[in-house]
């Protein structure tokens, strides 16, 4: 399962699983935008199903699990991907409804889909968990507040899990993509050229490897722009 796959990475990932052979179940807000991704998975041969969920309505995540289990009795894969970006402004001029929108999508909502989908994931031979952090959750830069805190707590909530589940078959782990050529990257820094940052499909294809059973990192952030495991 993967979240806000109807564009940009979580799409990329959701075609780059699809193309592997899982069945991949896409949880994202935009109806048409899902019906496309599933046309192109359709395309590469694959199969999907589609959750039109926004990912803070959390009664549905608390639904998710149960209906997630009924029809298969187990999860395979979670990838954590949906965020938001928020406001860039001084802490001090922060909406309090901005704030709280960006902790809801990237910490709250987290925590609801481990709440919901780790019995899920126990059930599985060796279920993988893949939550998308940002370099913004060590490095602290002016105005970037709402988003480096929200990433900042995603870190700890992942790595508590990832301790939480060491003696399972289970495995939690981060991913930071680094800059990628995708909408929130260009309404952060509207004067990039876009041509100079990697494709959502290149960043795609490292995820696969994390959620395979022979991954054994557990509680660890695998940057992408080094190509490597990191213990922060």
């Amino acid at each position: 399962m993967i979240t806000g796959a109807s564009r940009g990475i979580g799409r990329a990932i959701a075609l780059a699983f699809a193309r592997e052979g899982a069945h991949v179940v896409l949880l994202a807000r935009t109806v048409g935008a899902l019906e496309e991704a599933d046309d192109e998975i359709q395309a590469a041969g694959g199969s999907s199903t589609l959750v039109p969920v926004d990912i803070t309505d959390f009664d549905a995540l608390d639904r998710l699990g149960g209906t997630l289990y009924e029809r298969w009795g187990k999860l395979d894969i979670l990838i954590g991907n949906a965020g938001l970006l928020g406001q860039l402004s001084p802490l001090g001029h922060i909406e309090p409804k901005v704030w709280n929108d960006v902790m809801a999508a990237n910490v709250t909502a987290n925590w609801r889909l481990i709440r919901s989908l780790d019995p899920l994931l126990q059930k599985s031979d060796a279920g993988r968990a893949v939550f998308v952090t940002s370099g913004a959750a060590v490095n602290c830069r002016a105005f970037w507040g709402v988003y480096s805190v929200s990433k900042a707590a995603l870190d700890a909530l992942v790595k508590t899990y990832a301790a939480e589940v060491e003696n399972t078959a289970v495995r939690a782990n981060l991913f930071n993509p680094g800059p990628v050529r995708t909408g929130m990257r260009a309404n952060a820094v509207p004067g990039e050229d876009p041509s100079t940052l990697p494709d959502p499909t290149d960043v795609a294809e490292s995820f696969v490897p994390l959620a395979m059973p022979d991954c054994t990192e557990n509680g660890m952030v695998y940057d992408y722009p080094t190509a490597r495991f990191l213990k922060r």
